[in-house]
This record gives structure tokens, sequence and C-alpha cells, in this order.
């Protein structure tokens, strides 16, 4: 019994410890934000994360910067007759009770222009700008993703 009670404290504990990484930004709720590693010479890089928007309206995240990189850019992946497509995207919109996840092989962010390669191990920071609820500066964790 002694033991079962352990993994649950264990268990509060790390989900505490993933809420409290996420930053709120007016009705926005932001987490889990993290990018591959890149070689020498990449130009580009990717970001990922989770985006919740806890208010009563929608938003929309309409542009993200990096100093890691000339430009971000909003895209989308998807497989169509059996060929992955990349597109780009102008924003992305949260409506209100949404949950709205940037991923590997969906929507994800693609930082362009890259000025040194992204190092696992390393943070990046990264500004979002909401329509409605801001800016926000978040810290981009590089390596592998964040369990959810």
């Amino acid at each position: 019994m002694p033991t079962r009670v352990l993994a649950l404290l264990l268990a509060a504990a790390l989900s505490w410890s993933a809420v409290a990484r996420d930053r709120l930004q007016g009705d926005i709720a932001i987490g889990h934000a993290w990018s591959r590693p890149t070689a020498e010479g990449m130009g580009m890089g990717v970001g990922y994360l989770v985006m919740t928007n806890r208010g009563p309206s929608p938003d929309t995240l309409v542009s993200a910067s990096t100093p890691v990189a000339e430009r971000v850019e909003f895209h989308e992946s998807t497989l169509v007759d059996g060929m992955s497509r990349m597109r780009p995207r102008a924003d992305i919109p949260l409506a209100a009770g949404m949950t709205v996840k940037l991923e590997p092989g969906g929507l994800h962010l693609m930082l362009v222009g890259l000025k040194a390669p992204l190092v696992s191990g390393t943070q990046v920071p990264l500004t979002l700008e909401f329509r409605k609820a801001g800016r926000v500066t978040i810290e981009i964790s590089v390596g592998n993703p964040p369990a959810l």
C-alpha cells in the first residue's frame, strides 16, 4: 500500500510540473514547446507547442518571431493521395475552449533563415502574438519532445 501512495504522489508531482511549465497570456495557455536539433548549415528549423484557449471567445495566433531565425512561418503538413504536402498558413485560429497542437505531421512553426544551429539541450526564445491576448515570449526546448 505505501508503494501505491508513493506512485500517486509522484504522478501528481509530475502533472504539476507539466502545468507549471505552461505560460498563460490572457486566456491562452501555451506549453510543451520544443524543437528538433539541426545540423551545421541547415537553414530551417521547426517549432512545436500546444495552445489552449481557456476563454469564452475566439482568438488567433497571428505571428511569431525568434532572434535565432530571420522569420517564423506557420505551416501545415497534410497527406493527400499518399503524398505529403506542406502549405503555409496566414494564422492559426483558436476557438473558445479549443486546444491546438503544433506537432510533427500537422501544424507547426518553420524557423526560416537560422542564424546558428539549434543545439540539443538549449533553450530558444520565441515570441508569439495573438490578436486578442497580445504578445508572449516563451522558451522552446531543443531536443526530444516533452511528455504531454
